[in-house]
């Protein structure tokens, strides 16, 4: 995992989805997800329980499981050869903390749940076994085990981490809001991989935030610094996913949490 902003895979679009859809009941679900009064890949706010002090072991196997309800979002992992590699030590759920001094970032909690679905034709079902990883920026802009942005955070492993998929497709992360730093909007990392004929199937891109909730929590400690932070409308990678990979969040007693409905195409 580093703080590289390239995506892997991509979207699909409204027509491509329901072609792999194909069957008209699942079809006409993915419509009613996908109504004109919201993004087609809209996230479903609400925390679905706390992050089990029991974490699963990574593993490269991935299997469809249960049949499901039709994520808005949609995507087309890219393949890569040979097996993933998985740092077994970030095998975990709350990534506020860092392994190297058991330190915990200040910043404001957010319960992250990403539910992930094999899709294929007239079929969706749960994604047990799929890796997903999550990296991100403090409330200070800097990204863990790095140097840039005049730091030196190399040997810090705060806010990385990864979960493997539930077999009800489910892993959850308990992080901070992330800050920002300049060139780029607010946005979390996320990568999913699963195991395919020996490849690797990978998508990697960023889930971004509402600009409203952005303002406000921006505007306390620890995130309240100096200068101007790029807005959703004038970052590349936001305009590049439609807008369809916005967190939609729900306010919890001590922060925000979300959940994040997405399908990969089998």
């Amino acid at each position: 995992m580093d703080n590289d902003d390239a995506p892997v895979g991509r979207i699909l679009s409204r027509r491509e989805a329901l072609i792999l859809l194909g069957s008209v009941s699942l079809g006409a679900a993915f419509l009613a997800a996908c109504n004109d009064e919201s993004p087609i890949a809209k996230a479903t706010a609400g925390v679905t329980g706390s992050p089990s002090a029991t974490e699963p072991t990574a593993t490269a196997a991935a299997s469809a499981t249960a049949a499901v309800a039709v994520p808005s979002c949609i995507v087309r992992p890219e393949l890569t050869e040979g097996p993933f590699f998985v740092d077994e030590k970030l095998n975990r759920s709350d990534i506020r903390v860092d392994p190297s001094d058991n330190s915990t970032v200040a910043g404001i909690p957010l319960v992250l749940t990403i539910n992930v679905a094999s899709i294929a034709t007239n079929a969706c079902n749960a994604l047990a076994g799929a890796v997903v990883d999550v990296w991100q920026c403090d409330a200070a802009g800097r990204y863990s085990d790095v140097q840039d942005q005049g730091a030196d955070t190399r040997g810090k492993q705060f806010l990385r981490g990864s979960q493997v998929t539930d077999p009800s497709g489910k892993a959850t992360f308990t992080t901070i809001y992330p800050g920002w730093y300049p060139g780029r909007a607010t946005h979390i990392h996320f990568k999913i991989r699963r195991s395919t004929s020996g490849k690797t199937a990978e998508f990697t891109s960023q889930f971004f935030f509402d600009e409203a909730i952005s303002d406000e929590v921006f505007a306390k400690a620890p995130y309240l610094k100096p200068g101007n932070r790029t807005k959703n409308a004038t970052d590349g990678i936001f305009r590049g996913s439609g807008g369809k990979l916005t967190l939609v969040l729900t306010k919890t007693a001590t922060g925000y949490a979300s959940t994040f409905d997405i399908g990969l195409q089998a």
